[in-house]
């Protein structure tokens, strides 16, 4: 059992979400705490000067909205937003707070991963902390 659960959270796919939040609880010790946590890529700079003034805070905001949601729809669970590079932030966070398991969804892989690699497999090879991939 895990007493630091952390849990990211990809909005592209509500059933990834949902089946690492039940892994996430059943694997939580008692008394321990799951927090969700949302990495937001940062904005080449060549880039944001074509959107909208106020598109980071707007953004921020409803992915701030979303988390909650979700934190209170699966029972007690804290939840963070966080700008950076999804793997290394993702690790940077847990290490930082203490995470002994992060559970985190992975799609099925392809070729762009084998070359690239993805943020799962990033997470994996690179954690001090135990971590639970679910396809």
């Amino acid at each position: 059992m895990y007493s630091n659960i952390i849990v990211p959270i990809s909005f592209d796919d509500e059933t990834k979400i949902a089946a690492a939040m039940k892994v996430a609880q059943m694997l939580q010790s008692k008394g321990g705490k799951i927090t969700l946590l949302h990495v937001i890529e940062e904005i080449p700079g060549y880039v944001i000067n074509y959107l909208p003034q106020d598109f980071i805070r707007s953004s921020h905001a409803a992915i701030e909205a979303d988390l909650t949601r979700l934190a209170s729809a699966y029972g007690p669970a804290s939840h963070r937003v966080i700008t950076g590079h999804s793997g290394r932030t993702i690790l940077e966070y847990a290490e930082t707070s203490g995470a002994d398991l992060i559970v985190i969804g992975s799609h099925r892989p392809g070729m762009q991963d084998l070359l690239m690699g993805s943020t799962a497999t990033h997470v994996v090879r690179h954690s001090a902390c135990a971590v639970h991939v679910l396809r």
